[in-house]
């Protein structure tokens, strides 16, 4: 058979593979998330206390988030790593090893003994695990969309590169699906005494059906490629010997303004998701179940729309798309964490609602965006770069920004401000940026 012919079979093979792919990556981030997810809400709920005891409840709950930063500050050293194997082995070798660092981690943080039992032992430990963590969520985004994309017919690439981009909010779904029974069931004090372990050690199931599910998929068609074309070469190309260092050379501009584009939406996650878990109840008297409820109404409609919004922005641009999630997200974070302050169910639920699914214009079509700025052999570490650096700086530390703004102001519009800034620094970005729609994919 012709090298053209063949090539062109493959391509063919792969892509009706395609939605199985897109499945496989999602099922994979969602269990990366759901761990992510579980440690943010024990964050909120009991891990302060029980690994940073104080006399005061604010120092142990910032103490719990500046663990929760450590990850996202290990998150680069992932993108180092699983970059280079991503780039230079295989998108899908890369995968498997992060997600299997991820249930590690997470299964460990569940057995993993309190302050009162090993004294500064048990925080150092856990110190450790959220950096392992964070070496494993370097790793995932970027490989997640990237074999997806890869996979994709012409014309779809956004569509099935947002599909794992539902695994962020249908992780925290699932953590919030463990952890409310887990309460009612153990009550608050069995909850803070042993059933916070629940849900750490359920992880083990998820991972076991991640990997196996991750090493039944093909390896990207694109990647098989370029690594063809390289080894006919007989001298691997630089940038597939040192990535992220070419990387650095030929796209800086790219590189920063990928993640400035990022970094707002980052922000409405986190102190979504995450911080606000805390801030409502311990500030504002916001009952928990209200908290959990909202949040997770609002990251159902924002999966609802994920797929419609990705399939808009592949026939319209991702520019278009993306930039009216920027301006709606601009214009409604001050009113959307200003509900905070009715301490109303049906306001929060509302309002959070409105901020997912605008924070999902952003968010869906960022997935095909970001492979789209690099070429095949830098595609990986590229894409994961620009992501995770917005995640770090605009997520990661959202929560302790956050905590030292109330600190200083106590109002949940200061939120609003902090997170519209960002947002609007994301608009900015996302103008200074070409259309890629039309990008070719096998570059």
């Amino acid at each position: 058979m012709p090298e053209s012919l063949s090539k062109t079979t493959e391509k063919a093979t792969a892509r009706t593979e395609a939605p199985r792919v897109a499945v496989a990556s999602l099922v994979g981030t969602t269990i990366e998330y759901y761990d992510f997810a579980v440690y943010g809400t024990a964050s909120a709920l009991v891990l302060g206390p029980a690994f940073f005891p104080s006399g005061n409840p604010a120092v142990s709950s910032l103490a719990a988030f500046l663990t929760f930063a450590a990850a996202f500050l290990s998150r680069p050293l992932g993108v180092v790593l699983f970059g280079t194997i991503g780039d230079r082995l295989g998108r899908r070798q890369a995968l498997v090893s992060s997600l299997l660092l991820m249930g590690v981690a997470t299964v460990g943080v569940g057995l993993l003994p309190t302050y009162e039992t090993a004294g500064l032992l048990a925080p150092v430990l856990l110190v450790t695990l959220r950096l392992l963590q964070g070496l494993s969520m370097g790793g995932e985004w970027g490989g997640a969309v990237l074999l997806a994309a890869e996979h994709a017919p012409p014309g779809r690439r956004a569509l099935y590169a947002s599909v794992p981009q539902a695994g962020p909010s249908l992780g925290f779904l699932l953590s919030s699906a463990v952890i409310l029974p887990t309460l009612h069931i153990a009550g608050r004090d069995g909850f803070t005494d042993w059933a916070w372990r629940v849900p750490f050690l359920l992880s083990t199931a998820l991972v076991l059906i991640g990997l196996w599910v991750r090493t039944t998929v093909s390896e990207s068609p694109v990647f098989r490629d370029a690594a063809h074309r390289t080894a006919q070469v007989g001298v691997p190309a630089p940038e597939s010997r040192f990535p992220l260092a070419t990387l650095l050379k030929r796209y800086p501009g790219r590189l920063l303004l990928g993640t400035g584009a990022a970094i707002g939406g980052s922000a409405v996650y986190y102190l979504t998701i995450v911080y606000s878990l805390s801030y409502g109840p311990k500030e504002l008297g916001i009952p928990q179940n209200t908290m959990l409820t909202a949040a997770s109404i609002g990251a159902a409609a924002g999966i609802a729309i994920t797929l419609p919004v990705a399939r808009l922005s592949d026939r319209i641009g991702r520019r278009p798309v993306m930039l009216t999630g920027a301006v709606g997200c601009v214009l409604w974070a001050v009113p959307m964490y200003a509900s905070l302050s009715s301490r109303d169910a049906w306001l929060i639920t509302g309002a959070y609602t409105v901020g997912l699914m605008l924070l999902a214009l952003m968010f869906s079509p960022v997935a095909a965006f970001l492979p789209e700025l690099f070429p095949a052999r830098l595609r990986y570490s590229g894409a994961s770069a620009a992501f995770i650096l917005a995640n770090t700086l605009g997520g990661g530390f959202a929560p302790l920004v956050a905590t030292w703004l109330n600190s200083r102001w106590d109002s949940p519009l200061v939120l609003g401000f902090y997170t519209g800034g960002l947002c609007l620094l994301s608009l900015l970005c996302l103008l200074a940026l070409p259309e890629t729609r039309d990008q070719e994919f096998d570059t």
